[in-house]
């Protein structure tokens, strides 16, 4: 008898088979699933937020591969198509603006820096305030109090007018703009990771940690920190729709990045000047604006319901 027949006999003898799946059930209960895969397959089900996933990836490859690939540079003007309609003609499926530029790679590369602004602004963002609101619900006692009354000091200062003061005195420059932009954009994450680092001090294994002589900077990195990511992954999707317009609204003034580049604020801005003889001016690059928006907000949303532990 070959080794598949006594395979097949085995399955056959009585209480074997039952065996065989108690062992398969116990395999399956010891891999388990780790908070990622829970969170990803709840993820999965909620459709707003994965069609948003989707539609975001789409907009972000296109405004990196087009500009590259596109037969018109950005700042390319062509005197004899100024105000040109939308047309398949030449290319300028978009139309194009005042100065003859093909509206289609502008508005790609006023998605890439309006994305770009949202990211990293956002990260600065989150290492100001992480690392602020961290230490403070750590330390506790005078710390926290000195550190949390200069957050109410900072709340009361007008952050508009102040970023709009640092373009002035320093320029319009890109990198100012993701510092100053991330640098007055903190304080409400620092707020939510102190309340919630006051809760996990308490918890045993920072007591555990404490016990076995760990620094209090390490365990503030290696165990508090850690234990803030769910909740930080949520605020940076609820985040970078609101940085992207708030860059939209200084570029919409005028503030925002230097011509001949652009971001979709500036577009917005020239769109609104030419309303009423050019629609297609405003209408395309607000709608991406607003698309790019939308796409945030549903997959924050879809993140916060994926990592609530409540619903689990």
């Amino acid at each position: 008898m070959n080794g598949d027949a006594r395979h097949t006999w085995a399955n056959w003898v009585p209480g074997r088979g039952a065996a065989r799946k108690a062992e398969a059930l116990a395999a399956g209960a010891v891999q388990g699933r780790s908070l990622w895969q829970d969170a990803w397959g709840r993820l999965r089900c909620n459709r707003a937020a994965l069609a948003s996933l989707w539609v975001l990836g789409v907009i972000t490859l296109a405004a990196i591969v087009v500009p590259w690939v596109w037969p018109y540079g950005y700042a390319q003007p062509d005197w004899n198509l100024m105000y040109a309609a939308p047309t398949w003609a030449g290319w300028h499926i978009f139309g194009t603006d005042a100065l003859g530029r093909d509206l289609f790679v502008r508005v790609m590369w006023g998605c890439r820096i309006s994305l770009m602004v949202g990211v990293v602004a956002t990260l600065v963002t989150l290492v100001i305030g992480v690392t602020w609101g961290a230490v403070a619900g750590f330390a506790g006692g005078w710390v926290d109090s000195l550190m949390m009354r200069i957050v109410d000091i900072l709340y009361s200062l007008p952050f508009i007018p102040f970023v709009i003061v640092l373009m002035v005195l320093f320029g319009r420059d890109l990198f100012l703009i993701f510092v100053a932009i991330g640098a007055v954009s903190w304080l409400d994450i620092a707020r939510i990771v102190r309340g919630q680092t006051l809760s996990l001090r308490k918890r045993e294994f920072v007591e555990a940690a404490l016990a076995s002589g760990v620094g209090n900077a390490a365990i503030v990195r290696r165990h508090i920190v850690p234990n803030l990511i769910g909740i930080v992954v949520v605020y940076v999707t609820l985040t970078i729709p609101s940085v992207i317009l708030f860059e939209a609204f200084l570029s919409f003034l005028g503030l925002g990045v230097q011509a001949p580049l652009t971001s979709l604020g500036g577009l917005v801005s020239d769109g609104a000047a030419v309303l009423q003889s050019h629609p297609y001016m405003l209408i395309i690059p607000a709608s991406f604006l607003a698309v790019i928006v939308y796409c945030f907000n549903f997959i924050g949303d879809g993140l916060r319901d994926a990592l609530d532990p409540k619903d689990r």
